[in-house]
């Protein structure tokens, strides 16, 4: 078994084919949405499959270490790129082929008119052992 990080992006990934903002969604709409997430959760949890998942604020910031007794310097709430990760799930399957195919099910999930988003979903291993290093 294999874990991966499925991350959802709603800025900076390429444009879903239903590509309407989910803030001009009606509320029947986002419950839609976010049942089908829910539903997709429990059947990977009854398969072993779901570790873990949450949805994120659109709010946030970048900080970083800036010094020995300096505050930490902070820039945001986004990168340059003005990525906004809107949730996250983390599964434990097979192998990379498997994560594929959750995430292209996962990008299925409906949005504006009831209709799939067809979402780009970044699809991440974990890293299992550290890298490395050869001379």
């Amino acid at each position: 078994m294999a874990k991966y990080l499925l991350l959802k992006h709603y800025r900076g990934a390429p444009a879903a084919v239903n590509d309407v903002p989910m803030d001009r969604w009606t509320p029947e709409e986002i419950s839609a949405h976010m049942q089908y997430m829910q539903d997709f959760a429990d059947r990977l949890e009854k398969t072993g499959e779901f570790v873990d998942g949450q949805a994120l604020a659109p709010e946030g910031s970048w900080v970083r270490y800036d010094g020995e007794g300096r505050p930490p310097v902070t820039d945001g709430p986004f990168a340059e790129t003005k990525d906004l990760i809107a949730g996250w799930m983390i599964i434990d399957v097979d192998g990379h082929d498997r994560a594929v195919e959750l995430a292209g099910e996962l990008s299925a999930a409906p949005g504006a008119g009831g209709k799939p988003i067809h979402e780009w979903l970044e699809v991440r291993p974990f890293l299992t052992a550290p890298p490395t290093v050869t001379e």
